[in-house]
């Protein structure tokens, strides 16, 4: 059994981008795409991604690096959560590619960025919305010692996936089943993206952290913060449960427009 007390350190940071607009003028009907709306304040699109009243639509694009694509399972896992959770009677669509190895590890947070900047190409159109979802080959420039940061949501619409990092504790005995602990990591990121806890969705009760901010202070909910130890995971992982958001975190959710 490997020892492992690693704080995976699953919050976000905020990031907001400067401003950038692309426009396709190969015809007269080209629709201007201004990239700026994908690159705002962690939590701000929450109502957007969470209801119909502007987008009926969301697109997935799921990026890693050649021999780190996340497992199909926590895909599905994903899917499934966004169905339960959101309001998009035009389907949600998933696109996957790999790319060569930036070659850049250990990841700082502006290098992240720069790579979503260099490679993201589905952005808001019309009424769908776009996510980017990336999974790296490295670990965070953060991680110390035997501290690990798994996944951070950075963007309104955008989180990365240490995958590389993933795969170090899972799948071995007393470790994690992968596909568990990778969904684990998506959806609480994307959990910050909804802007939870008290992130971009008002609270509809007083459950946030004060200890640990931006968590839920239900220790069965997928917000809450101990699911940053390595040994809340492991045990997660073992029994094959991936946490769920807690009734709390469902009634903020639905305020903001959700399920």
């Amino acid at each position: 059994m490997k020892k492992i007390s690693a704080l995976l350190v699953l919050c976000s940071f905020l990031f907001v981008a400067s401003c950038s607009s692309d426009e396709n003028n190969s015809s007269p009907d080209a629709v201007t795409v201004d990239k700026n709306l994908n690159k705002q304040q962690t939590g701000s699109s929450a109502n957007d991604l969470l209801s119909d009243r502007k987008f009926k639509s969301l697109v997935i694009e799921v990026v890693y690096v050649n021999g780190f694509e996340p497992s199909t399972a926590a895909i599905t896992n994903f899917v499934n959560f966004l169905n339960a959770r959101t309001f998009k009677p035009g389907g949600i669509t998933v696109v996957k590619r790999g790319i060569p190895s930036p070659g850049t590890a250990p990841y700082s947070n502006e290098e992240i960025v720069a790579i979503e900047d260099a490679n993201r190409t589905k952005y808001n159109l019309v009424d769908q919305i776009a996510v980017w979802a990336f999974f790296a080959d490295g670990k965070s420039d953060k991680d110390a010692g035997n501290s690990f940061v798994l996944g951070t949501a950075y963007r309104n619409t955008s989180f990365v996936i240490y995958e590389q990092t993933l795969h170090g504790l899972s799948d071995s005995a007393f470790e994690p089943n992968r596909s568990v602990l990778e969904t684990t990591v998506i959806t609480h990121e994307f959990g910050h993206v909804l802007g939870l806890t008290n992130f971009g969705t008002a609270m509809q009760s007083n459950h946030e952290d004060t200890d640990n901010p931006k968590h839920c202070n239900n220790k069965s909910c997928l917000m809450y913060w101990t699911f940053d130890l390595s040994a809340a995971i492991g045990s997660m992982g073992t029994s094959g449960n991936v946490p769920q958001l807690d009734a709390q975190c469902i009634a903020d959710l639905r305020a903001n427009g959700g399920r």
